[in-house]
């Protein structure tokens, strides 16, 4: 959709649409950048609480992707009008509030309009330095990829809806998403990468496949390396699949070769649309063991799945999958 917009010419424009990048940038001095993004959505959860939460924490992941310091927010907000109402939306707004506190960030207005169904979410502002800008066409020939939190959150909540998943999976995977990316950026920064990206909506395949377009690269991955929710693979192979990841696997077949040693749920996995997932990280792979050490030596998960090359893919393939 945002493809629809005009070019932009003003070269304080440091990121912009062209390559589907996480957040955009705008310089304001030679030392100083300002990246910016914004995000909300439906209910993930039930708990409104933790609605607001996890909310939250994606909005604020764009920034953390392009190695940014988030600064200051504005809420936005779609509630239902009913007063009845008004006790989950402080709920909500609460959830949100202690999430933006716990990163560092300050609330400092917003926006909310009427509506049938709620959505949540933050248009979030942060500093980062003109040279040092995580963006999607950074990635380079051997570069190890590092993933940080599970994948499968897209299919988990759909099982919830349908009944088919207990308390101790939505404690799980409540956590994961409302968790941020900070330290896990913070990490990647001291130890110095090539690029990264969030995991969200387009699934593990659509993400890695913005940066490997922007970055003209190619990457082979391990499929029995995939961090999977163990009760994501269950509600898969039970065929409770969203319809935001049917709709990647469809998307981005055109770039992906698939071994046969890949089981249709592994597929449907990776191509998983996530709510607030983890980075997926690009590092050169003589820095990857430093990277893996610090990561999980502060509890973050670091999952090695591949490596960024330039051989193995037929036509027009981006990814290969064994």
């Amino acid at each position: 959709m945002l493809g629809q917009l005009p070019a932009v010419i003003d070269k304080n424009v440091l990121v912009g649409m062209s390559n589907a990048d996480d957040a955009g940038v705008y310089r304001i001095t030679d030392d100083i950048a300002v990246v910016f993004t914004a995000d909300y959505f439906t209910p993930i959860v039930d708990d409104p609480y933790w609605f607001g939460a996890i909310a939250a924490a994606n909005s604020l992941s764009d920034v953390y992707a392009m190695g940014g310091k988030p600064l200051v927010a504005l809420n936005l907000a779609s509630f239902p009008g009913e007063a009845e109402f008004l006790p989950c939306a402080k709920r909500i707004m609460q959830g949100g509030s202690d999430k933006m506190t716990e990163a560092g960030v300050s609330i400092i207005g917003g926006h909310t309009i009427k509506d049938k169904e709620p959505k949540f979410g933050f248009a979030v502002l942060g500093r980062i330095h003109p040279d040092r800008i995580y963006d999607n066409a950074k990635a380079k020939r051997g570069d190890a990829l590092i993933v940080t939190k599970p994948i499968g959150t897209g299919i988990i909540t759909t099982g919830i809806k349908a009944g088919m998943c207990g308390d101790a999976i939505i404690e799980e995977i409540t956590k994961s998403m409302a968790t941020l990316n900070k330290r896990a950026s913070e990490i990647m920064t001291e130890v110095g990468v090539s690029t990264a990206t969030d995991i969200t909506g387009f699934g593990l395949i659509g993400h890695l496949t913005e940066v490997l377009t922007a970055s003209k690269c190619r990457a082979r991955l391990n499929s029995k390396r995939m961090p999977f929710f163990k009760e994501a693979i269950r509600v898969a192979d039970m065929g409770k699949i969203p319809a935001g990841t049917r709709s990647n696997e469809k998307t981005y077949k055109p770039y992906v070769e698939w071994s046969a040693a890949v089981s249709d749920t592994e597929r449907i996995l990776m191509n998983d649309a996530q709510t607030s997932g983890g980075l997926l990280i690009f590092v050169p792979g003589e820095r990857r063991a430093k990277l893996v050490t610090a990561l999980e030596s502060e509890g973050i998960l670091a999952a090695y799945i591949g490596d960024v090359v330039d051989e193995g893919m037929k036509d027009t393939k981006q990814i290969f999958v064994d």
